[in-house]
């Protein structure tokens, strides 16, 4: 069933989002895959990185909250994180600014003397049906947000990271299959592909993994705040499963690779997109 045409303002947040994004709350059970670890998840405030946030929490990690500007959302992320027990700290600011991508990590290790996972989740992205329609200095920012705070969380926190640990970044099926409509974005992600590679192949000395997951359409306040309203109503159709994924659909590949268990997984991208090939 098709979700209603809407639209939000930037960045987007739950509370306007209809129907409301399954994070997990009421269905993650963990299993204490992640027992004793830190770990820092961009764009935890909604969307993936919540359910991600969520489960890393009920897994027996301490999260930190890394998030743009939604307070509301990012708040009860927080006490999502809480409630299983774990530590939280929330941290606001725009990760396209090179000094606050260090002041999260630096954050993070000052609150919890280190970094196990590191989760570059936090994303922007425009539509735009003409090429020319494409400001630059947007351009830049896509590359700031997507590409360059990925460089420069890693090399802030690879520092803090012993052997085991483990560097997950959210790429998408736009990196294999791009809409002309999303080029910006598309292209990115395809970067991050590349990225990830290249870190699994220059931290391997280290002991440490780096790994990348690569959503289909999933259903989260990006969506309408950044696509038109015809568009959004019929998200996610195109793909085998015929629907958008919901955030929670997506936790247990980041769990996975943020666990002991994967600790032979590097320089991989698991796939959750509804059945759509990626190469």
């Amino acid at each position: 069933m098709a979700q209603p045409a809407q639209q939000q303002d930037a960045p987007g947040t739950d509370k306007a989002l209809d129907p409301p994004p399954d994070y997990g709350a009421d269905s993650y059970r963990g299993h204490g895959r992640l027992a004793g670890k830190i770990a820092i998840v961009t764009g935890a405030d909604s969307g993936i990185g919540k359910a991600v946030a969520i489960a890393f929490a009920r897994e027996g990690a301490d999260v930190v909250i890394a998030y743009l500007e939604e307070h509301d959302d990012a708040n009860e992320t927080r006490d999502l994180v809480e409630a299983a027990g774990q530590r939280s700290l929330l941290i606001a600011g725009d990760l396209a600014e090179p000094a606050h991508c260090r002041e999260v990590v630096d954050a993070a290790v000052g609150a919890f003397g280190r970094i196990d996972v590191l989760v570059h989740n936090a994303a922007f992205q425009r539509t735009h049906d003409e090429l020319g329609d494409i400001p630059d200095d947007e351009w830049d920012y896509t590359f700031d947000v997507n590409t360059g705070a990925y460089f420069r969380l890693v090399k802030a926190a690879v520092p803090h990271m012993r052997a085991g640990s483990s560097i997950i970044a959210t790429s998408s099926v736009q990196a294999d299959s791009p809409s002309p409509t999303l080029l910006s974005y598309a292209a990115t992600k395809a970067a991050i592909l590349n990225m990830s590679a290249s870190f699994a192949q220059m931290l391997g000395e280290k002991g440490i993994r780096s790994n990348t997951v690569a959503p289909g359409p999933i259903w989260t306040p990006l969506i309408p705040a950044t696509m038109p309203a015809d568009a959004v109503e019929s998200f996610g159709e195109n793909v085998p499963l015929g629907r958008p994924g919901q955030p929670a659909e997506l936790a247990a590949a980041y769990v996975l690779l943020a666990s002991d268990e994967a600790s032979y997984i590097s320089g991989a991208t698991i796939a959750v997109t509804g059945g759509k090939p990626i190469l």
